[in-house]
């Protein structure tokens, strides 16, 4: 975590005097390192939970995690009110804030505890030898053999869906909101309110799931999911009705069925848009930390790999698919994620462990 958290700073550092081939290529050292934290960050989280714990820890660190699309936008909505551009001392003083704040959080990290041997015993393993030790080879391997277990392969659709969801709300949809000039005068500052409102939604996700992180584990995480299907059912719908189809390629005058478009509306499909996030992925983290607490590092990976991978494929077609293809793909993502979820969970004794999951031959 030290490592990508110190890559990220650096990365920050760059914007205080920008030349194009630092950002370019620090671009794609970020991503490597991003990786690496992520991972890192699952299997600090797992290896420090228990089976009582580990729904509420998730929950609170998504909540955590997500305060920067609160703050960040907030900060950068009254920075920059009422600019054009954004000048030298402006860009200065904005990248000197995210690296201070970078910084307190490397120190942080060096103050937090290592793992106890009793933190996750009663979590359950799939095909895992206690405490076994594994170098970086054994780690891989590992990732390959979970690949191909049916669990993993069901569970990545879900993994695939918060790719696509997370390019949608992060990249497209403020676009989207920005480009829609029959918001009048107010579309581009718009944009930086939906992020505030997505980051809201987030916010509240974690801290409802996380504290009520007991309960969730008697009933199971079925309903949170549902919950965050239905959610976002009901925000692509909205979406279609209120904003042009042209909006994520082009800004555009087109009519969509809400005449005028709605800015309140537009605000409310962010908040839901995060709140709806926040529901998958509090209960992957939650599932992926239950089903391999000694496979942490691995199980993490994959998750970030096929998230990765399908976020990258959204941003290659949000450049030329119109906004009702989007939200298709998104709604038919997200009803196969919620029921391959279901299917793992009825295919599992969760009192029984995990030991009966095999590789799909």
């Amino acid at each position: 975590m030290v490592f990508g958290g110190c890559i990220y700073s650096i990365f920050i550092g760059l914007f205080l005097k920008p030349v194009e081939w630092t950002i370019y290529t620090g671009s794609a050292v970020l991503g490597f390192a991003a990786a690496v934290l992520w991972t890192a960050q699952g299997s600090y989280l797992t290896i420090n939970s228990t089976s009582d714990t580990i729904a509420r820890n998730s929950g609170i660190f998504w909540a955590l995690l997500q305060c920067s699309l609160l703050f960040g936008n907030l900060y950068a909505y009254f920075k920059f009110h009422g600019e054009v551009t954004i000048d030298a001392s402006s860009r200065v003083t904005v990248f000197t804030v995210l690296l201070v704040t970078s910084c307190v959080g490397l120190v942080l990290l060096l103050c937090m505890r290592n793992r106890k041997d009793s933190d996750n015993e009663d979590l359950l393993s799939v095909n895992a030898p206690r405490r076994e030790a594994r170098g970086p080879l054994q780690a891989l391997k590992r990732s390959f053999q979970l690949f191909k277990t049916r669990e993993i392969l069901l569970l990545s659709v879900c993994f695939a869906y918060t790719g696509l969801e997370l390019t949608f709300f992060s990249g497209v949809y403020g676009t989207s909101v920005g480009h829609t000039l029959r918001l009048g005068d107010n579309a581009k500052q718009l944009l930086g309110l939906s992020g505030v409102f997505i980051g809201v939604g987030e916010i509240l996700g974690g801290t409802m799931f996380g504290l009520l992180g007991k309960r969730t584990n008697k009933y199971g995480r079925d309903p949170i999911v549902l919950f965050g299907c239905v959610v976002h059912l009901t925000c692509f719908f909205l979406i279609y009705l209120n904003l042009p189809a042209e909006s994520p390629i082009k800004e555009t005058d087109q009519l969509p069925f809400i005449n005028p478009p709605n800015e309140y509306l537009a605000m409310v499909c962010s908040f839901l848009l995060g709140l709806g996030d926040s529901s998958f992925n509090t209960q992957i983290y939650s599932i992926l930390g239950m089903m391999f607490p000694e496979d942490s590092a691995p199980a993490f990976a994959l998750f970030k790999f096929v998230q990765s991978f399908a976020a990258a494929a959204a941003f290659y077609y949000s450049r030329f698919l119109l906004l009702p293809w989007q939200l298709c793909i998104l709604a038919v993502t997200v009803m196969l994620a919620t029921g391959f979820y279901y299917k793992i969970r009825n295919s599992l004794d969760f009192l029984k462990g995990y030991s009966h999951l095999g590789v799909v031959k």
